[in-house]
């Protein structure tokens, strides 16, 4: 798998990230040129993918030419567009466009899911149903645009894994349909809740709702970084610029792109990552415990539960529980610990496991039997315990004798 780092040095925009990703893969050119035949009428302008300079770095450019009868002109983001070219600039509108554009289905999916998160957070930020959402800096054809060639780019990349660093924040108030509003816009804001900021003291609008759009779309913040701990190598880099020159610092992002490095001198295991949660209990009875335990125990997404008794505070006997739980639920998982015991407190951390190659099946006596494949090809055997409670003692030991030695 790939992984592809979105390094947001100067920040984000829908024209930064094209930019980056065709400096970074010439070979989606075509591809690119194509999509933009298909979606850009003839009559509005032209692209220009341009190679500059931005305080001493090279870059390229993603930018519309506009004809100038096409009432389009090089703006920012914010800039109020003197007409929709699509509709009143709706929600509805846009999405119809480009769900009957002659571009590919990926790239109309992925499109799509953009400017749908897009249309969520303008809707929670004004207090409107979505389809009552009128897009005004987005409306203009080098929004629609961004938005549409991001997707074509994406779609491409089915099976990359993406990571950003720490987004620039910026300050101060920009121009907007709706008059002066703060930076980041309230609907970048909204994109981007749970994704790490840092203030380098440059104001401005630095990363913008289109931009936001496509992270949102492309991250999860929450989630762990499936290329910690692995060995990557760095296969390209690409740097795209932005319209804004930052004296400070090069308005630019820049995108690398790493695969991961498969080793031999580890043989034997898989690597994954999941989530370990403890605490201790000091205010239940034993049936209790036995009855959390039992909940817990079959929660989806708990891998395993072990308990250790203890003692506490004021020399209270106590027991810890500790969970491993799959990453993706570990939130609810620690809602069910709330729920099931008397605790008011857990700690929790994201850890590295190795784990060997498993299998199961039942064996000629309906017992079901483990498999484990040991480095330098050893498989190991474990029958389960549960299949044999209940029968005579002197079967159980034969079954389990020949289910766990036969090999």
């Amino acid at each position: 798998m790939n992984h592809i780092h979105l390094d947001a040095v100067g920040g984000i925009a829908g024209d930064m990230f094209i930019a980056a990703m065709l400096d970074m893969l010439p070979h989606l050119h075509p591809r690119i040129e194509q999509d933009i035949n298909r979606i850009l009428p003839s009559d509005v302008g032209t692209v220009e993918i341009t190679e500059i300079r931005k305080n001493g770095m090279h870059a390229r450019t993603f930018n519309l030419v506009p004809n100038p009868s096409s009432g389009q002109d090089r703006r920012s983001h914010h800039d109020t567009p003197d007409k929709h070219p699509i509709g009143s600039g709706a929600f509805g509108d846009i999405l119809s466009f480009i769900q009957s554009s002659q571009v590919a289905p990926e790239t109309i999916e992925v499109a799509c899911a953009i400017l749908t998160l897009l249309a969520e957070a303008e809707a929670k930020t004004h207090a409107v149903d979505i389809k009552d959402v009128h897009f005004h800096e987005i409306a203009d054809w080098d929004s629609v645009l961004d938005v549409v060639i991001a997707g074509s780019i994406i779609a491409a990349l089915p099976n990359c894994h993406w990571a950003v660093s720490d987004l620039p924040r910026g300050g101060g108030l920009i121009k907007t349909q709706h008059g002066l509003l703060p930076a980041p816009a309230p609907a970048t804001v909204e994109l981007l809740t749970g994704f790490n900021w840092r203030d380098d003291g440059v104001s401005g609008e630095r990363v913008t709702p289109t931009g936001a759009a496509i992270l949102k779309y492309l991250i999860d913040p929450s989630a762990p970084d499936a290329s910690a701990g692995k060995s990557e190598h760095l296969c390209a880099s690409g740097t795209g610029a932005g319209t804004r020159n930052i004296p400070e610092l090069p308005n630019i992002l820049r995108a690398l792109q790493f695969s991961s490095i498969t080793t031999n001198n580890d043989p034997g295991h898989d690597q994954d990552h999941v989530t370990v949660i403890e605490f201790e209990i000091d205010d239940m009875t034993g049936e209790e415990i036995a009855t959390a335990t039992e909940m817990l125990r079959k929660s989806d997404g708990v891998i395993d539960l072990v308990l250790f008794a203890g003692q506490g505070k004021k020399n209270r006997q106590t027991t810890a529980f500790r969970l491993l739980a799959k990453t993706n639920l570990a939130d609810q998982i620690m809602d069910e610990c709330f729920a099931q015991t008397s605790t008011i407190g857990l700690r929790y951390h994201v850890s590295k496991r190795r784990i060997l190659p498993r299998s199961e099946n039942l064996d000629e006596t309906g017992i079901q039997v483990k498999h484990a494949t040991r480095p330098g090809g050893v498989i190991s055997t474990k029958a389960e315990h549960d299949d044999i409670v209940g029968q005579d003692l002197q079967t159980r030991r034969q079954q389990k004798y020949r289910a766990e030695f036969k090999s």
